[in-house]
Parts: structure tokens; sequence; C-alpha cells
């Protein structure tokens, strides 16, 4: 077994697999980020994010089968503070409602899968969907008429959206189980490596990083299992929640600004994101929005 990394994609990221089939409209690439400085924690090896399930698959007797083509029916429970709208949207065949209502309405502007390729087999991990306040677009103004390619490579694009005081949800559907441990190692490495990048990581992130560590710990994330991370507007606070089948949400308040950041980062953060698909259909949706 083998993973393909066939090229650097420039200094600030790595492609994992140059995957050529079509996701709807987008492709299907997926990319993790390189951490550039060393530091007090030891650096995790390229593609830490995916050695979990890398591990399971090769452990198992019974490897062609586990790569069946990943169907999903229907979403799994909605959120206890959360109404969804019946509108929906399919992202790989997973029903993302077009519209939510938390505190406020909340519209989807993004989607997309994380993915890779696996000694020539396509695999996917989860969906993602990515819900703004209307309003993200008056923040943005700068960025009007700017087509959605020069957008999808413009880091301080990304910038700007992650900083724009409006409420932020993100939401996550499971499509290859994982332990809650192995996902929060990914977690771990990526929040950890971005911060150090930035000579932000010190003993209060490290100390909030490890509670949500320990938040994941005990849990196990089946095919549809959901999770969630809401982001009020003008807070420097998250709420994390994981929905499982059978069982109460769990719910998580992180409350240290650097680790927040670096999570939203880590799912809509432009070239070092951790899905390409995600970052495109954003950039293909303000920029549609954005020249109205």
């Amino acid at each position: 077994m083998r993973i393909i990394v066939p090229s650097i994609l420039g200094p600030a990221r790595l492609a994992v697999s140059l995957m050529t089939k079509s996701t709807g409209s987008s492709t299907s690439v997926l990319s993790t980020p390189e951490s550039s400085l060393r530091h007090r924690k030891s650096a995790r090896p390229l593609c830490y994010w995916a050695q979990p399930y890398i591990s399971t698959l090769i452990n198992s007797p019974f490897l062609p089968h586990h790569f069946v083509h990943l169907h999903s029916s229907s979403a799994l429970q909605s959120l206890s503070n959360l109404t969804m709208a019946t509108e929906q949207v399919l992202v790989d065949e997973i029903p993302y409602p077009s519209k939510i209502t938390t505190t406020k309405p909340l519209s989807l502007l993004g989607h997309g899968i994380t993915d890779m390729e696996i000694h020539f087999i396509h695999v996917k991990f989860y969906s993602i969907g990515v819900y703004f306040e209307p309003e993200v677009v008056s923040h943005l103004q700068q960025f009007k008429g700017k087509p959605a390619k020069e957008l999808e490579e413009n880091d301080e694009f990304f910038d700007a959206l992650i900083s724009a005081p409006v409420e932020k949800f993100i939401r996550l559907v499971v499509i290859k189980e994982i332990k809650g441990a192995q996902y929060g190692v990914q977690i771990e490495s990526a929040v950890r490596d971005r911060l150090a990048a930035e000579d932000k990581y010190e003993e209060e992130e490290e100390e909030a990083l490890e509670k949500v560590i320990e938040f994941f710990q005990s849990k196990y994330f089946k095919k549809h299992s959901v999770i969630t991370y809401h982001f009020p507007a003008n807070s420097a606070t998250a709420e994390i929640v994981v929905s499982l089948e059978g069982k109460e949400d769990s719910k998580f308040v992180l409350e240290n600004a650097n680790v927040v950041e670096a999570i939203k980062k880590w799912y809509i953060g432009g070239s070092t994101a951790v899905s390409i698909t995600t970052i495109k259909s954003l950039a293909s949706t303000f920029s549609e929005e954005l020249s109205k």
C-alpha cells in the first residue's frame, strides 16, 4: 500500500493526491498543510491527519471490501438548538439543509469533502457544509467583481471571510468511520502546527487543545455521525457538538481564541485548508454573490 504525493503546490501546502475524479462541479483534490516551524512538540509526518484511516486499512484482512462506493442515505438527527430547513443540497449524496437557524438564520455557502487516493483507490472521509449569515457579503466588498478562480487562490479573501463579524457554522458528516481519539489526533496536529508556525502555541493553547482531544477521546464516529462547530459572531469561542446515532448530543465550549481561529483555518483557510473542494465551492459562491 502506498500514498501518492506527486508534487508541491506552493510553499504552504502539499498535494496528497491529485485526483481528477469529478465531485459535482469541482475536482476532488485533498491537501494538507505543512508546518514551517520546528517547535517544542515533535512535528507530525506528512499526511498526519490521514494516518488513522491508513492504519485501519492496512491492518484489515478485508481490504478490498472497504472500498465499495460509499453511499449516504439521510442526514442524522438535528441538534437540539438547531432548526433545519426542508430544502436540501446533496454533498456527495449526503443531504445538507440549504438554510438553518441557530441564534440567527444561516445559509449554506460552501461545501465539499475530504478524500485521498490510497493505492489507486478513491477513499472519502467526511463531507463538509459551511454556513454563514447572509450579511457576510457586506464585509467582503473589497473583493467585488473577482472571478472564482482568483478568490480561490487568494488567502487574503479567506482571512477576511474568517474574521468577518458574523455567525459561522461548520457541519461535518462522517463517511469513513473513525475513532474519536483518531479524529482528535487530526485536530491536535493541525492546530498545533499552525499555531507553532505563527508563534502562538503557548501553555494556554496546549491546555485548551488537550481539552478538545479529551472531548473526542471516548467517542466512535460511525458512518453518518455528525460533528459541528458553531462560531458566534463577535466571539472568540466555539461550541463543538457531536451527534451519534442513538445517543444524546455531546457538547463542548472552546474558549481559547487562538485555537478557535486555527480550527476555522483548518476548514476554511484557503490554500492551507483540509478540503480543496470546499474552498472551490466557497470561492464560486462568493464570486457570484459579490457580482450582484
